[in-house]
């Protein structure tokens, strides 16, 4: 029997991995044929997509064939060791660390206990309310330390609470999982994709605050709201029951003291300590995000100093450094797309589908991000996509496509069974619960997708509403990031570009100044017209050129005073359509500063 199970594992190893290496050779090979890549660049995404396939087919070997996968790629120049350094993210796993020895302090100090108590013993209980209460406390929970740890005590509570109503667990569970995904997105520590977006796009706590929280939230009720409806049913037995056994004097749970306040200050200064971080990086004159990094770690070095009987437990056991390893290797081998320069092949495709408008992008954006997360570790697809939103934020004003990728990532772990760490968590644990209903893939589907759906919307809805709110990042732009073949289109996009002078416009064209006309076309000055000028302006039309004799059109106060000296203008960007220059652009200048001396 055994040598039979043996052989069955080893065809379906044989067999899945035939199929793995199919596919990475098919991309790799038919993208170098194709023309679309070029040998580094097909190296790059054959490895990149053999490791989504493996993590896919073998989870459990997915550190090993991360290993092997980034051998391949040093070993072919695709990646050397200074930009692996580099693209790992060592900043994001030392932040992940500091988290985790703080959730195991917190664990140790009993707040997670408190937090049940509470739920336990609200007054005038009900199912609705136990269940709306419940998601609201396992979101939030997500929020301010991550959704695995929130999801295993909320659990805890649910299953304490059937046990006695002599109900079934499973429905309770499903809404509390889907509820702790969404949470996850609310804060940059709820899922190890908030914070590696954090990073990659330059988003503070305040940021995730005041645009990625409310969001969440509205989210969070319409989906519980849709799930109450749904489970209505269940939540009609829950009274029934919970009304019997109070007819007849028990509780729900013996009512215990639980030394609650260590554990809450710790939790209140560690968060105090991040949501300050951006004040106080500008007033010691620090990097961006340098205290969001530092803080867990501060906070996690001095509870390891006041429980030093437990430090050494907390590093080792508390901190999985197993995933944290997967993520470091996870994150060099997608930033070998943007080292072999893969991502501008993507956001060229993007463009040519979406376009530059947030109107088309966000919900791309969103919907494919989550239909990957849905099937492979969301932290796969976003260190895949972040190299191609900081391409797109070039021509694109970034922070909505932020939002769309954190929120699909998010959000697309509801979808399926396997869509998230905390669904595979909540599922484990169920199957030891013999009063629990068996979970198919298409149970959790007929709950999950409607769910998704509506979240979806909403979230797209809000993004695209609040997107003339959100402030536009000046992008750092040059000649080449200009030219008409790397494909970018700039519509009103805020843009700092450092030339070596600024001429008035060669009218004449003799070459005298530079060779504007070869550069600049009449079709450009009258389209640039159109776009930008009223028939009165204060504007003139003038010539920024480079060290090497480009060019690029530029609309400048009347009041300018034009130079050949090397300046930073910072104005907005617009693509002038129907112009065979090799720059169809025009900068709009509000503001140009003299370059300081190396």
């Amino acid at each position: 029997m055994s040598e039979e199970s043996s052989s069955i594992s080893v065809k379906y190893f044989v067999s899945r991995f035939l199929i793995l290496l199919a596919v990475s050779l098919f991309v790799g090979v038919g993208g170098f044929f194709s023309g679309a890549l070029e040998s580094h660049q097909a190296i790059a995404c054959g490895v990149f997509i053999g490791l989504i396939m493996g993590t896919l087919f073998f989870w459990k070997f997915r550190l090993a064939l991360a290993f092997l996968g980034l051998a391949v790629l040093i070993f072919t120049g695709s990646l050397d060791i200074p930009h692996f350094v580099q693209s790992s993210s060592l900043e994001v796993i030392l932040f992940l660390v500091g988290m985790m020895v703080i959730v195991g302090a917190l664990r140790d100090l009993g707040f997670f206990t408190w937090i049940v108590q509470l739920i336990v013993e609200m007054p005038n209980l009900s199912g609705m309310k136990f269940i709306t209460v419940t998601s609201v406390a396992s979101a939030l929970l997500a929020c301010a330390v991550d959704e695995v740890t929130s999801i295993i005590f909320i659990s805890t509570l649910i299953f304490q609470v059937c046990d006695r109503l002599k109900l079934n667990p499973t429905p309770y569970i499903l809404i509390a999982v889907l509820a702790t995904n969404i949470g996850s997105s609310g804060t940059m520590m709820g899922n190890p994709v908030g914070i590696y977006i954090g990073t990659k796009g330059g988003l503070t706590f305040g940021d995730f605050m005041l645009w990625s929280f409310p969001i969440m939230l509205v989210s969070l009720f319409s989906v519980v709201a849709l799930l109450l409806f749904i489970f209505r049913k269940e939540l009609r037995k829950f009274d029934e029951s919970l009304k019997s056994r109070l007819a007849q004097g028990l509780t729900l749970a013996p009512r215990v003291k639980v030394p609650y306040k260590p554990g809450l200050i710790l939790l209140l200064c560690t968060v105090g300590a991040i949501a300050s971080h951006h004040p106080t990086e500008e007033l010691l004159g620090l990097p961006k995000n340098t205290v969001l990094i530092i803080a867990p770690l501060v906070c996690s070095g001095i509870v390891m100093i006041i429980k030093q009987n437990r430090a050494r437990y907390y590093i080792e056991r508390e901190v999985d450094w197993w995933t944290l390893i997967f993520f470091m290797l996870l994150f060099a081998v997608a930033g070998t797309l943007e080292y072999t320069e893969v991502d501008k092949v993507m956001a060229s495709g993007f463009s040519k589908i979406c376009g530059t408008s947030p109107y088309e992008l966000v919900p791309f954006i969103f919907f494919t991000s989550a239909v990957g997360s849905a099937f492979v570790d969301n932290v796969i697809f976003v260190a895949a996509f972040c190299p191609v939103i900081e391409q797109l934020s070039q021509s694109v004003k970034d922070f909505p496509l932020w939002w769309a990728l954190l929120f699909g990532a998010c959000f697309g772990g509801n979808i399926t069974m396997i869509g998230s760490t905390a669904n595979i968590v909540a599922l484990g644990m169920l199957e030891k619960r013999p009063s629990a209903s068996h979970v198919t893939f298409m149970k959790w589907l007929a709950v999950g997708l409607p769910a998704t759906l509506l979240s979806g919307v909403i979230v797209v809805g809000a993004i695209l509403i609040l997107n003339p709110f959100m402030a536009d990042r000046a992008a750092d732009l040059n000649f080449a990031k200009v030219e008409k073949s790397t494909g970018r289109e700039f519509c009103n996009k805020l843009a700092t570009f450092e030339v070596a002078g600024v001429r008035a416009y060669d009218e004449n064209g003799d070459g005298t100044v530079i060779p504007a006309r070869a550069q600049l076309t009449g079709r450009t000055l009258e389209a640039g017209m159109n776009i930008v000028f009223a028939p009165k302006t204060e504007h003139v039309f003038a010539t920024a050129y480079g060290k090497d004799g480009e060019a690029i059109a530029v609309a400048v106060p009347a009041d300018f005073a034009m130079t050949d000296s090397p300046v930073i203008l910072t104005g907005t960007m617009f693509t002038v359509p129907e112009t065979e220059a090799k720059y169809p652009v025009l900068l709009v200048v509000k503001e140009a500063k003299p370059v300081k001396a190396k």
